[in-house]
């Protein structure tokens, strides 16, 4: 195997607080069904999770770093810096990591039709709220003559959030991002699919590291390349993680006051604390959408994602009192086995 140095892994020496002195650190790279691809100092190993991580509710994701023993049996998941999550998809109520310990999210998307404001607004409260610095990668600006009215209105939203403008083409904007990549950084693509993250992992790494695939001529939009969630270090420092395309970000957790700064700072100025922002007098939210200062999509846009976490608390904290209910039950028929011995 392979030697590796740790520090490009993005490993820092403050990490080793938790490790018994027999434990190893590995990071995970690449995620299979009940195993996943480490890599440590050694060199890359696939390994399979313990039985306990799912009975604990123990999620690993990419970009975890694990503390394995020395004949590679993994024994703990080191406390994570920042964490990416979404409600995974399906009905089910449930925590999906997407990115484990990521310092930078970039949030892809292509300049053309497909460009949904909405959409990154999504992405930005779920990134704010998990310790990670978002930033807004807009590609494919060779395919339009003026991108500069889109990059305008995706600004509007992305307060205080930097905003690249790329092309893999031409090279524009890709030196930019490529030096917000350190030595030891660890960045994360989201977007859907086709919107040319494989292609700007390529880019980043100077060279064809991930397979891509042309964009449809009708509706210039891409096909599904990325299969799998996977870590890759670039030469010259940095560590990104490519993920598949998503078709639907369902919140977890978010931080709406950092992703929608505006919007509250408006409703702070309503005459009374708890306005509702309907009939009450002194209303400053109904006043900005009144002339125009606070967008009416915006301000839906806000009162949507406030709805969604409130539901999503009910769900959560339903299923709570299911698994006390469970476990209440599980201790009553324990005591009274203990009984009638």
């Amino acid at each position: 195997m392979t030697q590796h140095d740790l520090g490009e892994l993005g490993w820092q020496p403050a990490f080793a607080d938790p490790l018994e002195p027999h434990q190893l650190p590995a990071r995970v790279v690449a995620q299979h069904r009940g195993q996943v691809v480490v890599r440590a100092e050694h060199g890359e190993l696939r390994v399979r999770l313990p039985g306990r991580f799912r009975y604990e509710g123990l999620d690993v994701a990419v970009g975890d770093w694990l503390a394995i023993a020395g004949d590679g049996v993994v024994q703990a998941v080191l406390p994570r810096r920042s964490a990416i999550v979404r409600d995974a998809a399906g009905l089910a109520t449930a925590a999906q990591i997407l990115a484990a310990n990521v310092d930078v999210a970039f949030v892809v998307s292509s300049l053309g039709p497909d460009l949904e404001p909405r959409r990154l607004e999504r992405f930005l409260v779920s990134i704010w709220e998990s310790g990670a610095s978002p930033e807004i990668v807009l590609t494919k600006a060779d395919r339009l003559d003026d991108p500069w009215p889109l990059v305008a209105e995706v600004e509007e939203v992305a307060l205080g959030v930097p905003v690249h403008v790329v092309s893999a083409v031409t090279g524009q904007g890709c030196a930019a991002l490529r030096a917000r990549l350190l030595p030891g950084t660890t960045a994360v693509l989201l977007g859907s699919s086709g919107v040319g993250k494989s292609t700007l992992v390529n880019v980043l790494a100077g060279r064809d590291v991930l397979a891509t695939q042309e964009v449809r001529a009708d509706d210039h939009r891409g096909r599904h390349t990325t299969t799998h969630r996977q870590l890759l270090v670039l030469p010259g420092g940095g560590v990104v993680l490519d993920t598949p395309g998503i078709r639907e970000l369902q919140l977890w957790d978010a931080d709406l006051g950092q992703a929608f700064s505006d919007v509250e700072e408006v409703a702070a100025r309503c005459r009374f604390a708890d306005c509702r922002h309907a009939r009450e007098p002194g209303c400053a939210v109904r006043a900005a959408l009144a002339d125009g200062s606070l967008p009416a999509d915006r301000w839906q846009s806000y009162v949507k994602l406030q709805r969604e976490l409130a539901a999503l608390e009910v769900r959560r904290n339903h299923l709570l009192r299911q698994e006390q209910v469970r476990e209440s039950k599980i201790r009553e028929r324990a005591s009274r086995r203990r009984k009638r011995r």
